[in-house]
């Protein structure tokens, strides 16, 4: 069965998905005018003065409304990330290095560069269409889908895809990694180590998405910075080889040196998959986060959206791309995922290594599972407002799938992914493409207001006439 799905797997990454990612991330880029290159400026601005205004909150959400509590931007920011910045930075590229060589790097920052365009448009189109809920704006795919193409069987369809992706089998993915690289570190059994989890994250999502983003806001600086940190001064002590590590990867990417992985379409799917599932960009998942955030502009959200695809691929995951290549292990048969992140750190800073990539994966992979368990919930509460369903969707994906990952192999937990991820990506870009127009004219509405002297623009429903009684918001 493992084997059935792995070439399954393989052929609609191989013939389809591909050229569907870049494709889709190329349109955008067009239409927005290359709007990661040319407002990444006004990106960190954005960030940088929501993170203040967090700060002056204490990380309690804002009020307003009659009293309705908000997610700050900056908190919805750090629940992507948290789901971003997981097992996909330290075992994902591992893994890519490991079956793609060394290229496969190269084919992650392509899809970062040109993701980042399709990620702003998904984030923006989820604010434009978010909804009132009872404690916070609520929104995604499956909401604008309904709300922007009338096909419910679709946005249903996409509910359910989600759930199971992010909310189920991608939280086996985060739990596999954290006992994989605890045994590999300390020793522990897999099945206390799940059980741990599984009874913090019940903990955490039962409290509902403000102390989901109160804990992430906290975790999510902290690992980053951290993990970061240390891979610069690994870097640092290596300086001297960083020049032949980036001619290695640019060569070995188009097949002109390769070193390992096999062929040059090893390289292409495992760099593209591996990326994907890394910053998520296209994938619909970010944008359930995204329409929570309290801001004047659709477009505000979606330019803090695309620099989070920046900010895990770019920074993170070249971080530890570096350090394996660096470390020349990236070929020795048998060592993939966490064991050749912990092997190439232990090879660079001694028997630390394995010890804090262990601590590092907790908590990149822990603040993982609380952040998928949120965009299940988000889609669960879409399909039915069923209470009793919520309860066991909640026992589902933070306990019993936990468990799962904790204790089933590592190859199946990744084949599990990659085919829900592979239907759940094309099925919200087929909704983005369509939709993606009131993105470039909310953009370009942006600009405009920027350049007649307006700080923080402002949208009103009213701008889009069209489909002005399909916008709950934007009063």
């Amino acid at each position: 069965m493992n084997e059935l799905i792995t070439q399954i797997n393989d052929a609609i990454w191989t013939y389809v998905l591909i050229g569907v990612l870049v494709a889709c991330g190329l349109w955008f880029t067009w239409k927005t005018r290359g709007v990661q290159f040319r407002m990444i400026g006004e990106m960190f601005r954005l960030l940088t003065d929501s993170a203040v205004d967090a700060a002056k909150e204490s990380g309690k959400p804002k009020k307003r409304d009659g009293g309705r509590k908000h997610i700050s931007s900056f908190q919805a920011f750090a629940v992507s990330v948290a789901t971003r910045v997981g097992t996909g930075n330290l075992a994902g590229v591992a893994t890519a290095i490991a079956l793609g060589g060394p290229g496969a790097v190269f084919w992650m920052w392509v899809i970062a560069l040109l993701g980042s365009a399709t990620a702003f448009v998904e984030s923006t189109l989820a604010q434009l269409f978010k909804q009132h809920h009872k404690d916070s704006f609520i929104g995604g795919p499956a909401y604008y889908i309904q709300r922007g193409l009338h096909q419910r069987w679709m946005a249903v369809l996409f509910a359910v895809l989600i759930t199971c992706q992010f909310g189920l089998s991608n939280n086996s993915i985060q739990a596999n990694t954290i006992c994989g690289a605890m045994q590999e570190a300390f020793g522990l059994s897999p099945l206390w180590v799940g059980a741990m989890l599984a009874g913090m994250a019940l903990f955490i999502v039962f409290g509902g998405i403000h102390r989901i983003a109160n804990v992430s806001a906290v975790l999510v600086p902290v690992m980053a910075v951290g993990y970061v940190v240390l891979a610069i001064v690994i870097i640092a002590m290596n300086i001297e080889a960083v020049p032949h590590v980036l001619k290695v990867i640019v060569l070995d990417a188009f097949g002109i040196e390769k070193v390992a992985g096999g062929a040059l379409g090893a390289a292409i799917m495992n760099g593209v998959k591996r990326g994907l599932f890394s910053n998520e960009a296209g994938e619909g998942s970010a944008p359930n986060v995204a329409a929570t955030a309290s801001v004047t502009h659709p477009v505000k959200q979606g330019l803090i959206q695309a620099l989070g695809v920046f900010t895990d691929t770019l920074l993170v995951c070249s971080c530890t791309a570096i350090i394996i290549l660096i470390s020349g292990l990236y070929d020795i048969p048998g060592l993939n995922g966490i064991a050749l992140t912990q092997s190439a750190l232990q090879s660079e800073v001694g028997s630390a290594g394995p010890d804090f990539v262990a601590v590092a994966i907790f908590l990149f992979a822990f603040s993982s599972i609380i952040g998928n368990y949120y965009y299940g919930e988000a889609n669960i509460r879409f399909i039915t407002p069923d209470t009793r369903v919520m309860t066991v969707y909640r026992i589902c994906s933070a306990g019993v799938m936990v468990m799962f990952g904790a204790l089933a192999s590592f190859e199946l937990v990744w084949n599990i992914v990659d085919f829900f991820m592979a239907f759940l990506t094309a099925c919200n870009l087929v909704a983005i493409v369509i939709l993606g127009k009131y993105a470039f004219r909310l953009l370009d509405d942006y600009r405009q207001q920027k350049r007649s002297g307006i700080k923080e623009p402002v949208f009103h429903r009213s701008q889009l006439p069209e489909i002005a009684h399909e916008l709950e918001c934007w009063e």
